[in-house]
């Protein structure tokens, strides 16, 4: 799934962000993924991980920057959506970027649960309030197997090239691409379009009696398990492919 080397750039600025944190391997991985998609690539990313905050912004209290040696390499010490607004109205505001990646976020952010739960799609989306066309990348990740960034890596450039080159966002939408785990002796994932699962996440809890301050529950929902109508990004990422859907605001 590795595209041509030769093949031209399809964009001049890339801005790429996650909500894993600015060290994760899932951020690298992208950045390898975009190598050869833009001219320039700006990273502006969570300090720390935030995970499933959903779109939550920093208002009420200053926000705090890092910029790392490198160039274009900044670390917002706050949300994924911060990281967007904080590049696109404060950093670059004279030069945004012509799009927005956002990821690869270790686990899948499938369905509509996911997609309002996610801190990257989080940034995509915030990405899209501001007119930038957006992706959020995510790859579903099966405990019994072993995981491979530089797959990842592969299929997130082969999907973003795809998308660049074939397909245009209308104002005001995004893509939420989920990457499958399969076996290495798998066949290779094909790109399929769906729409998102709308049945909800399994949500199941363990509760642990506590005389002193009352019950604790304890979350045991099973992702693997969850449901789905045959033909939704939950299936076709589950099944071995890769989901794509545009997804409006």
């Amino acid at each position: 799934m590795t595209p041509a080397s030769h093949l031209a750039k399809m964009t001049r600025r890339l801005l790429l962000t996650n909500d894993d944190g600015i060290d994760a391997p899932g951020l690298a991985a992208l950045e390898r993924a975009c190598a050869d998609l833009a001219d320039e690539i700006i990273i502006v990313a969570p300090r720390d991980p935030a995970s499933q905050i959903g779109h939550r912004v920093t208002t009420d209290e200053p926000i705090g920057l890092t910029k790392y040696e490198a160039n274009h390499r900044y670390a917002v010490h706050g949300t994924p959506a911060d990281c967007v607004r904080v590049a696109l109205k404060a950093l670059f505001a004279d030069s945004p970027p012509d799009f927005v990646v956002s990821g690869i976020n270790y686990g899948g952010n499938l369905g509509r649960h996911d997609f309002y739960i996610s801190g990257t799609v989080a940034a995509a989306r915030e990405a899209a309030f501001h007119g930038i066309p957006a992706f959020a990348i995510s790859n579903y990740h099966r405990r019994e197997l072993p995981f491979c960034w530089d797959t990842a890596a592969d299929r997130a450039r082969f999907a973003l090239r795809h998308l660049l080159e074939n397909e245009k966002l209308n104002d005001g939408e995004l893509w939420n691409i989920n990457l499958p785990h399969v076996a290495a002796d798998a066949r290779e994932p094909e790109l399929r379009h769906c729409e998102l699962e709308r049945a909800p996440l399994e949500v199941a809890f363990q509760r642990e009696e506590n005389d002193d301050n009352g019950p604790r529950f304890h979350y045991t929902g099973s992702y693997p398990n969850r449901g789905h109508n045959g033909i939704s990004d939950v299936a076709i990422c589950f099944g071995g492919d890769v989901s794509v859907t545009r997804v409006p605001l």
